[in-house]
């Protein structure tokens, strides 16, 4: 890439603008803490699958398959796909040798459950670290990607920690109502979840949203952003994003750094101010419902319909879904939160 001191052409005159705009702002801040991000996204052709990271793939695909395919739909209007989406998330976990609590609250006078598993931390139990994604669709789609994708990345990483003996507390929890018309209201299931862990006066250190993880591609183009994102970000899709606001910097920062060091793959990193990630969707998913509790909290994500055109529709279906890629996040993900908890 060459650099010049001035800007040439009126692409580059208007990423000039838009890092001026940014950094008007978020005075003191800078660019830095907008998209620099630690270590580099890796490039190049992707190393074979290990054997640990396949048989991730294929399990993954079992689990979405189950939840879109066999289940379908997934809403408190449908009260049965909650209940045997609950049911068998439950049964995976206690497999894997886990006690499966669940906390029950009531929206639109129906009842609703969010589920929870814990590995307690030897040396710092005080402090938490929350895994998250949450399990309902909207109405009317399978919902593979969205959030089949997280709910089967969830179930995974259980499994891939189920022998860690971590120094802090990592907490795996499945949230019921995400989706409209819960979005962004006191009756999301996170929204209770977080309420109840300040209430207790919980302290936790940071919280990662498993959020439409699934779809990838190589054509340039591929990937769309909110202006100016485009300025700065590339448009290809093969990436995994780590993204958060402001007060969450930090926490974007070690995450996808550590995630740098430990997975072959592609990966981008943003942290924006409050007010623009409910504008450019940095914001939009079971993260924002800790934000509001004051804790640091990121989505991990494939950008959903920035990339993914079936998002919220009947064709976001499980064939779509490029397993390989998700085991490999997956695979780096469990290293990242290993490294978020300590070990012994």
């Amino acid at each position: 890439m060459k650099f010049s001191l001035y800007p040439h052409g009126a692409r580059q005159w208007l990423a000039a603008l838009a890092r001026l705009v940014i950094l008007a702002l978020v005075p003191g801040s800078g660019i830095f803490f907008f998209s620099h991000m630690p270590g580099s996204s890796f490039s190049g052709p992707l190393p074979p699958l290990t054997p640990q990271e396949r048989q991730t793939s294929e399990l993954l695909r079992r689990h979405v398959s189950t939840l879109a395919r066999d289940i379908g739909p997934r809403n408190i209007w449908r009260a049965s796909s909650m209940a045997a989406t609950a049911g068998y998330l439950e049964e995976v976990l206690a497999d894997l040798g886990y006690t499966v609590r669940q906390q029950e609250f009531t929206a639109y006078n129906v009842t609703a459950v969010n589920l929870e598993v814990e590995i307690a931390g030897s040396l710092q139990p005080e402090e938490i670290v929350v895994i998250g994604a949450h399990y309902d669709t909207v109405s009317g789609c399978p919902g593979a990607n969205d959030n089949g994708s997280g709910v089967a990345a969830l179930l995974e990483l259980a499994r891939l920690l189920a022998d860690v003996r971590p120094l802090r507390t990592v907490r795996l929890v499945a949230f019921a109502n995400e989706e409209p018309p819960f979005f962004f209201s006191k009756d999301m299931g996170s929204r209770h979840y977080a309420a109840r862990t300040r209430k207790r006066q919980e302290k936790i250190v940071a919280m990662l949203s498993l959020e439409t993880m699934g779809y990838y591609r190589d054509e340039p183009g591929s990937q769309q952003y909110p202006f100016p994102l485009s300025l700065f970000y590339p448009d290809t899709a093969n990436f995994i994003g780590f993204v958060g606001n402001l007060r969450s910097h930090h926490l974007v920062r070690r995450a996808i750094g550590s995630f740098r060091r430990h997975a072959s793959f592609p990966s981008q990193g943003i942290a924006v101010p409050s007010f623009i990630s409910f504008i450019t969707g940095v914001g939009w998913s079971d993260h924002s419902s800790f934000w509001k509790e004051g804790y640091p909290a990121i989505m991990v994500t494939d950008t959903a319909f920035y990339r993914y055109a079936p998002y919220h529709t009947p064709a976001d279906t499980p064939e779509k879904l490029d397993y390989e890629r998700l085991a490999r996040v997956v695979t780096g993900l469990a290293r990242t939160i290993e490294d978020l908890a300590g070990q012994e």
